[in-house]
């Protein structure tokens, strides 16, 4: 019997098991998922546990068990990743042995790494919600917060989901405002890059609304140590921004085994065609989600863009031919922006954000770069679409109107020959 493995069990890995096994004979291919955890998180409702908003107030609203979601013919192994032996086809893990493949998909994430930053882990003041134990840890935090200064820290570029610290600033002003102590709350977003966003049109309109709601920005701020005693961080350059809440987006980084098993770029980022998604390091190995070194968002639309390129071109593989789908990079993401309303961007390695109506030119029904409440509508409709669809690997929009590769309808694309 031929051998299907995947590693991670989250967006991506649960993604590729529930579609490999409708698309390879049980009889002919075994299907096994190896994570070392064994629940589930929906990450973008990480960003509401904070703020206690839109029915999101604790664990239950972002956990279930990971079995839940996977299909009958899939085998899951809960161990530690140890080594990925591309050369023999073959994983080694912590406690369960070891496995052997003819094909192998990479779907391990990445994390937050506190140590990379000289004194972020001895604070107390000190929070992150790109986890689940820290969301919730912030959320207590903020419902003690009658005054002071709150400030937003991204260390360094990429980090999942690029678009959350804006939101999470624009929920901050909008929670704040709803306990009627806003004008007691200084609210402060720092960053290495040298505006609020890296595309300059979708930059440029965030920039906007950040001011009209007094946020501050501080930009080409290179975090170089906290003074956690006295509440200050300082950059490189000797530059300080005082808080008195320190919101944290330390270093992404993917696991150690990527680079360990030879596949990484030294960060724990599997080094992948970005076009086909196959690794440049190891013959039948595909790579989808964040860990992929791709040069595009790193959140969960693009997991789900990802994972219809893999299949496509592991079949291919599978069947003797050579990859045949080329990803273009697409990307797509709801931004809350508070009051119930939201932003959507969608964009891909070569066309950065802009404005115009999607999915359908003209119709819509939601709005690119413009801030409505039927794209917030959309943002919590997609909770429910995440369990119920996209794990199992089904369309998440009705008659395929969204598809792995952007479609320029409906973007205003004149505005780039402006730029």
């Amino acid at each position: 019997m031929k051998k299907l493995v995947i590693l991670g069990a989250g967006t991506g890995g649960t993604i590729m098991a529930n579609v490999m096994r409708r698309k390879l004979d049980s009889k002919e291919w075994s299907i096994t998922i190896i994570d070392q955890t064994v629940e589930h998180i929906y990450q973008p409702g990480l960003l509401f546990l904070p703020f206690s908003l839109y029915g999101y107030d604790g664990p239950e609203a972002v956990k279930k068990p990971r079995k839940q979601f996977f299909p009958t013919g899939v085998d899951f192994v809960n161990s530690e990743i140890k080594l990925i032996d591309h050369k023999n086809k073959r994983v080694e893990t912590g406690g369960a042995g070891s496995f052997e493949y003819d094909f192998l998909i990479i779907a391990l994430g990445v994390d937050i790494s506190y140590a990379d930053i000289p004194g972020m882990t001895e604070g107390k003041n000190i929070f992150s919600f790109y986890q689940l134990e820290g969301a919730l840890q912030l959320q207590r935090a903020l419902s003690y917060m009658e005054s002071g200064r709150l400030v937003l820290n991204i260390a360094e570029m990429p980090i999942k989901c690029p678009v959350a610290p804006i939101e999470f600033v624009y929920l901050a002003d909008y929670f704040f405002q709803l306990k009627g102590i806003r004008d007691r709350i200084e609210i402060v977003l720092s960053t290495p890059l040298g505006g609020v966003f890296t595309k300059p049109i979708a930059a440029s309109v965030f920039s906007k609304y950040l001011e009209e709601k007094n946020i501050h920005t501080e930009v080409n701020f290179a975090i170089g140590e906290v003074d956690h005693e006295n509440k200050v961080m300082k950059s490189y350059d000797g530059h300080e921004i005082p808080y008195d809440v320190l919101v944290s987006i330390p270093p992404n980084l993917g696991p150690d085994v990527i680079d360990e098993s030879g596949l990484g770029t030294g960060s724990g980022f599997a080094v992948v065609d970005e076009h086909t998604l196959r690794s440049t390091r190891a013959e039948g190995v595909y790579v989808l989600g964040d860990v992929a070194n791709v040069h595009t968002s790193k959140a969960g639309s693009v997991t789900h863009f990802m994972s219809e390129i893999v299949t496509a071109n592991l079949m291919d593989e599978i069947q003797g031919k050579a990859p045949s789908c080329l990803y273009d990079g697409h990307s797509n993401c709801f931004i809350e922006s508070g009051y119930h309303k939201a932003f959507l961007i969608d964009f891909n390695y070569d066309t950065e954000p802009l404005p115009g109506s999607f999915p359908l030119a003209g119709v819509g029904p939601f709005k690119l770069l413009k801030e409505t409440r039927i794209n917030h509508m959309g943002k919590m409709a997609f909770r429910n679409i995440y369990w119920n669809r996209m794990l199992k690997g089904k369309d998440v929009a009705p008659f395929g109107l969204v598809e792995a590769n952007m479609s320029t309808s409906g973007k205003q694309m004149e505005l780039l020959e402006k730029t």
